[in-house]
């Protein structure tokens, strides 16, 4: 039983305005995964969705009867104007509920805003890709939550998301009522990732503007409870989802990763100079892939150079938080889906070391 199958079905609903579900583009978030489907059904306004229960539910009957299906469980919602931001604790709650379609065009925000009921908010940037921003992101998110803080992961990558991935889960986070967005939890860790909602195999084929909503959305949408700190694992490079969040977002301040040789540490000083432009702090420097031991002699070697980060923040007056070493143990632990930093060793201990660094500090 795949999608397209479950469309047909849907197809065959038909609507008292004329067509049917699917012919007036109704059906949101569709996904099937071992006999269950779920899917959301997205009515032109609220006072249309009042009317269409019985059509709900005739849908999941419908769906139900199909051959192979285990469950089904259908949300409806309606499509309408955005909620305007809340003015302060006491802004009036009953404004219309927030839109559930990933990938809508982005609010008109007034300035940088926190995220409810988090402390920190702490952006992991690169100037170029591959230089391992999400492994460290996730694994600064388990050593911290092992060390007893409240964290939260936010997959910012919207292209590439890998954090489902690195940390395991695969679960669609759920929305019972059909408002708020519930993340998973993995490692200790609450986790957020746009790859948990759409199709894990199909290529986000966005221009800016629904980048920019789709972040919006898994910042303010997200149930993402009483936290220390929320890591934000940004896409590589200097655009529009950076733009955007250090433009709504109250940052506490952005950490650059960026391996030591001098390809990479040109495209980090972009993005350093990114972050200066709109004043948002950074926190400090991180050189990843430091150094390469050989599993069979013990040799050390400095594959693509050595301390290259370390001079780079002393020159431009910026803590170095640490060098992390460059280890098959740590990408087997991420292609698995159990970060290294959840284990013991000494590739554990280096990101214990890092989380160390950022609480002694009073960075967190």
């Amino acid at each position: 039983m795949d999608r397209d199958t479950i469309m047909q079905a849907l197809a065959r609903i038909s609507l008292p305005t004329g067509g049917d579900l699917v012919s007036n583009d109704m059906i949101r978030a569709l996904s099937v995964e071992d006999g269950v489907v779920k899917y959301v059904i997205e009515a032109p306004s609220a006072e249309i969705a009042q009317k269409m229960e019985a059509i709900r539910k005739a849908s999941e009957e419908l769906v139900m009867g199909l051959p192979g299906i285990r469950s089904v469980s259908a949300i409806l919602t309606a499509h309408g104007p955005a909620a305007k931001p809340a003015a302060g604790p006491a802004a009036n709650p009953s404004g219309p509920p927030p839109d559930l379609k990933i990938g809508r065009h982005p609010e008109k925000r007034p300035g940088p805003a926190p995220v409810p009921g988090v402390d920190h908010i702490i952006a992991i940037a690169s100037g170029k890709g591959g230089v391992g921003k999400s492994t460290v992101s996730a694994n600064l998110a388990v050593a911290l939550a092992r060390q007893g803080k409240k964290v939260g992961l936010l997959d910012a990558d919207i292209y590439g998301p890998s954090q489902p991935r690195m940390m395991g889960v695969s679960k669609r986070p759920s929305s019972p009522d059909g408002k708020i967005i519930n993340p998973l939890v993995a490692h200790g860790v609450t986790m957020m990732s746009i790859g948990l909602m759409v199709d894990p195999d199909k290529a986000v084929v966005w221009r800016g503007p629904m980048l920019m909503g789709a972040l919006q959305q898994m910042l303010g949408q997200v149930a993402w409870g009483d936290l220390d700190v929320l890591i934000v694992d940004l896409p590589p490079g200097t655009g529009d989802v950076q733009l955007t969040l250090c433009q709504n977002t109250a940052l506490t301040g952005a950490i650059v990763v960026s391996t030591p040789q001098d390809v990479a540490l040109l495209d980090a000083r972009k993005a350093m100079d990114m972050f200066r432009t709109l004043n948002t702090p950074i926190l400090g420097l991180i050189e990843n892939m430091s150094s390469y031991i050989c599993p069979e002699c013990g040799h050390e070697a400095h594959v693509f150079g050595h301390g290259g980060v370390a001079a780079e923040a002393a020159a431009l007056g910026l803590p170095f938080l640490g060098s992390l070493p460059l280890h098959l143990d740590v990408r087997l632990a991420g292609d698995a889906g159990t970060p290294v930093a959840a284990g013991e060793g000494k590739q554990a201990e280096a990101y214990a070391a890092l989380a160390r660094r950022l609480t002694d500090d009073g960075v967190i």
